[in-house]
């Protein structure tokens, strides 16, 4: 599997560089997002720019990065999804489940929305 991976200090870009999320590639996916949450990031940004395709395997990759991130207060976001990768999304109603935006400007910004919002969260606790 083909990827990139850039630490930055709120969160981490993981570039995937290959055109097809499918089950061939699904369970390396998953082994690379659980490894990044352990070594302890919070916050996760998938470019999926490349990506033209993806079957139920490729999402439930996806689904597993999702959890693991959200568990600890972090966020999961996908960014530049393909015009096929977002249909199925829409028709699996996976679009509700995870954050999606155009690009990874955006999905910068919505990491450090996420932050706010969750220390702002933990000020109301204390």
């Amino acid at each position: 599997m083909k990827y990139a991976v850039d630490k930055k200090e709120q969160f981490v870009l993981f570039t995937l560089m290959e055109e097809k999320l499918d089950s061939t590639l699904s369970p390396q996916l998953k082994s690379e997002l659980l490894t990044v949450h352990a070594e302890g990031y919070k916050n996760l940004i998938l470019d999926m720019a490349s990506v033209k395709y993806a079957d139920s395997s490729g999402l439930s990759a996806l689904l597993v990065g999702n959890r693991a991130f959200g568990e600890e207060g972090g966020i999961f976001v996908l960014s530049s999804l393909q015009d096929h990768v977002s249909k199925l999304m829409k028709i699996s109603m996976l679009d509700k489940v995870f954050k999606v935006v155009d690009d990874n400007e955006a999905a910068a910004e919505a990491v450090f929305i996420h932050e706010i919002e969750q220390g702002a969260e933990k000020d109301e606790e204390e």
